[in-house]
């Protein structure tokens, strides 16, 4: 069989191509010359010049057919039966001269090869079928024979070098797609270019006597001596030293004083091995990092942002920041840097401000309610523009505290700023604010973290709050400056490469390296895709792209309503108009869809406070009810955290939260009550609309993990398993994750639930799984692919099942397990280029 159509295919295609066996005589051969005796006679090249294999002949130095040029266990076996040709032929005949037949001067082997030669094996055979080619002698041992006239003997092939440095960037297959119309499109990335002669150099740096600590193994490397030898671009992390040229010996012995008492230290530099670009990703991405804060941009988060340039929003005390989200990855053609244009919403008022008003509105609670707005924000202290995560409150803690500084002289922390920063801190009785840095990768098990004290007056909140983002005018500023059309953001990435190319400290970063940036934004074919059909109950429906089906729904019905008979609705009695208006257009917009509803039953309570909408849930809870409805006035945390917790887990009920000015404005209440009816009709179990799904009994997966910072980092699994062909019912899970554990084991067991569930619906297991996991990049690919496949693995032995788990991966291994994981890319932006130089997207 040709396989998979990859480098198995090419070699028999070769094989096919074969017309004649070496040595023999082709039709096109009987004019050739043959190669003369004394030509044959001459050793091949990589043998003693006495080497040579002889054969018996009669008739003098007649010439002998050239023997395949073997590699592998073939040619082996080749030499063996030559030399055991050539010992009884010497018997026989005495010290007749005899020819030497040339044996191969320099073995070419594997089948990668054959692919970039683009030649045909008939000269090269390999393996154990070269035995199959070699010819038996035409007379017996001794007989005498015939004179007869030499046939006609192709040319020995000449050797060739294997292309190594073509071979590593080889494409043996590309696969285009063929479906939707091709289109030119621009993409946010630049390419990059390494200078001639340039490149990255590994070396492995050896310390006699033996340096345990890696703090003077840096020291050592940084010091005079090492450095006039290895020169001052490196870098090294404790063990492999990367250098951007190459020195001139093998290994580079130098002596260095070891800084704590000057013992001499020998550093031996060994040359390892030149490092393809193709490998050295993270050591761009650091260099990038580097450029960044050439630029004298800010680091918030992983991106960079400019407080140059910010934008002030003065009427919500906010400010924008624009900035770059940037990284370099492999892609098919070599490294490319990805450029987007990112922003940072900033508010103007301080931690102090924040801790103010909260004691101002709960004296009682004081403390606790301090702790939920603040702890886990990330704040910008100006004074550095240095950006803290908010880990704690430190109520002991005053800026008249005192800490140890380095010199050893204890210094309040009043003093300290004012000395460093000249800034006078003007509350000396607010409390501080705690951060733990991470721990250092090689500090001693049990070490504590160090801990950071903020002045909260001096530290501004980055982000929004829940309030802020319920706010129509707020985010519809916000918007006006951070929503940025297609040539917008190729003009952010123009932009960002004439910066980097003006600024002459950024651009010996990259010189230093032999990196360069080139101007334009990469060119990519691509395909606009047919538009899908979608499937309604009655009939399918080709749509404009616009993702909105609510006009479809007003022509035909969901797939599988659920009708609703018995229902509750809570309200406060300020919000008794709008739940009402409510109630009254679910009665007009639910039939429509196929959906029948009763009236609800209607709960009005006293307050908004948690304890009655708990209260109350728990009364209706005696009665048969489908599903409850809660009208909340405002958006809180804690009361929305309880009435799930309560739903979810205490007393399971599905629920539905809708926000008091959410079915507030008349002249929206249609299309937001179509849209709540519709998620009701999903929590209920019904089906909404469904696409053509080309394959059959397969089954997908939706894993996303969510990280809870206010619970000492634990992490929150979902997980989603589709139970029919439509994908449109589905099987939930959800499993925590404590800090430090393996992932495998949560998935391990949600899988195997999943699959249970999977025949008990459909009475068999899934032929193929595909597996959709947000949050993982192309640097954890890998280990996330070898945590799932432990898991399939063990799921499927545990259920005896010929299962085939399929994934979406860039490649995927050749097992039982095929594997593929398909990751979300967020920040890759395609615009297609008009006539008028306008980009769309």
């Amino acid at each position: 069989g040709c396989g998979r159509g990859g480098r198995g295919a090419l070699l028999l295609a070769a094989l096919q191509k074969q017309t004649r066996r070496p040595g023999t005589g082709g039709s096109g051969d009987s004019s050739g010359d043959a190669t003369s005796p004394s030509e044959e006679s001459r050793p091949a090249s990589g043998l003693p010049s006495g080497t040579s294999t002889s054969v018996s002949s009669p008739s003098g130095p007649s010439p002998s057919p050239a023997p395949p040029v073997g590699a592998g266990r073939g040619a082996l076996l080749e030499r063996l039966m030559l030399q055991s040709r050539a010992s009884t032929s010497s018997s026989s005949s005495g010290d007749a001269p005899s020819p030497t037949a040339p044996l191969s001067s320099k073995p070419v082997a594997g089948r990668g090869l054959l692919t970039a030669l683009g030649r045909s094996i008939a000269h090269t055979p390999a393996g154990r079928g070269v035995l199959s080619r070699l010819q038996p002698p035409t007379a017996a041992v001794g007989r005498p024979e015939e004179p007869t006239a030499p046939p006609p003997v192709a040319a020995p092939p000449s050797p060739l070098e294997p292309p190594v440095e073509e071979m590593q960037e080889l494409t043996v297959r590309q696969y285009r797609g063929k479906a939707g119309k091709p289109v030119s499109v621009e993409v946010n990335y630049v390419r990059l270019e390494t200078a001639p002669g340039m490149g990255v150099f590994e070396y492995h740096v050896n310390f006699v006597p033996v340096i345990d600590s890696k703090k003077a193994r840096f020291q050592l490397v940084r010091s005079d001596p090492v450095v006039e030898r290895i020169g001052c671009i490196r870098v090294f992390d404790g063990a492999k030293l990367y250098l951007p040229h190459q020195l001139p010996d093998k290994v580079t012995s130098v002596v260095a004083p070891l800084p704590t008492d000057g013992t001499p230290v020998t550093v031996q530099v060994k040359f390892v091995k030149v490092t393809p670009p193709s490998q050295c990703v993270h050591l761009y991405n650091v260099l990038f990092k580097k450029v960044m804060h050439c630029l004298q941009l800010t680091q918030i988060g992983r991106n960079y942002f400019d407080h140059k340039g910010k934008i002030l929003i003065p009427q919500h005390k906010l400010e924008v920041w624009p900035g770059y989200v940037q990284s370099v990855g492999e892609f098919e053609g070599g490294l490319l840097l990805n450029c987007d244009a990112s922003f940072r919403v900033l508010r103007t008022v301080t931690a102090r401000d924040v801790l103010y008003d909260v004691f101002n509105a709960y004296r009682q609670e004081y403390k606790t309610k301090a702790l939920q707005a603040i702890v886990g924000n990330i704040v910008l202290t100006r004074y550095n523009n240095k950006t803290y995560r908010v880990d704690d409150i430190s109520w002991d803690l005053k800026p008249t505290s005192t800490f140890t500084y380095h010199t050893g002289e204890e210094i309040a922390y009043m003093d300290y700023y004012k000395r460093i920063y000249n800034i006078d801190i003007q509350d000396t009785e607010q409390p501080l604010l705690l951060h733990r840095d991470k721990p250092r990768r090689d500090a001693p098990e049990g070490e504590e973290p160090r801990l950071v004290c903020l002045v909260p007056e001096l530290c501004v909140l980055t982000g929004l709050t829940d309030e802020m983002r319920s706010d129509f005018r707020i985010m519809k500023d916000i918007a006006g400056h951070t929503r940025v059309n297609p040539n917008q953001r190729q003009l952010a990435l123009q932009q960002f490469v004439k910066n980097v190319q003006a600024c002459p400290e950024a651009m010996k970063v990259l010189n230093d390296w032999g990196v360069r940036l080139q101007a334009g934004a990469v060119t990519l074919d691509g395909r606009i895709l047919p538009e899908e059909k979608v499937m309604m109950s009655k009939k399918s429906y080709q749509h404009n792209g616009t993702a909105d089906w609510g006009r479809l729904l007003s022509q035909d019905s969901v797939i599988r309503p659920v009708h609703l008979q018995n229902w509750v609705v809570m309200h406060t009695r300020r919000d008794g108009e709008r739940t009402r208006g409510f109630t009254s257009m679910m009665s007009k917009v639910c039939p429509s869809m196929g959906i029948q509803v009763q009236p609800p039953i209607m709960r009005e309570l006293p307050s908004d406070s948690t304890e009655s909408y708990v209260r109350a849930i728990k009364e209706v809870l005696n009665q048969n009810v489908q599903v409850i409805v809660l009208i909340f006035p405002t958006s809180r945390d804690d009361r929305y955290s309880a009435v799930k917790r309560l739903c979810c887990v205490d007393m399971p009920v599905p629920s539905q939260v809708i926000i008091s000015n959410t079915i507030g404005q008349q002249q929206k209440l249609r299309s937001v009550t179509q849209k709540v009816a519709l998620q009701i009709n999903c929590k209920l179990g019904g089906e909404l609309w469904a696409v053509e799904i080309p394959m059959h009994n397969v089954m997908v997966i939706g894993i996303d993990v969510y990280h809870d910072i206010t619970r000492g980092r634990q992490s929150v699994m979902g997980f989603v398993v589709s139970m029919n062909l439509s994908l449109t019912r589905w099987f939930g899970k959800c499993a925590f994750q404590e800090p430090g554990k393996e992932l495998v084991n949560c998935i391990k067991i949600a899988m195997l639930e999943a699959i249970v569930k999977y025949y008990e619906v459909n009475h068999k297991h899934p032929d193929r799984i595909f597996v959709f996991r947000d949050g993982v990049g192309d640097g954890q690919l890998s280990v996330r692919k070898r945590l799932r496949d432990r898991a399939t693995r063990a799921v499927v032995r545990q259920r005896q099942s010929r299962l085939q788990a399929v994934d979406c991966s860039r490649s995927g291994p050749e097992a039982d397990q095929h594997s593929h994981l398909c990751t979300a890319e967020r920040r890759t932006r395609a615009g297609q280029p008009d006539s008028r130089n306008r980009r769309g997207s």
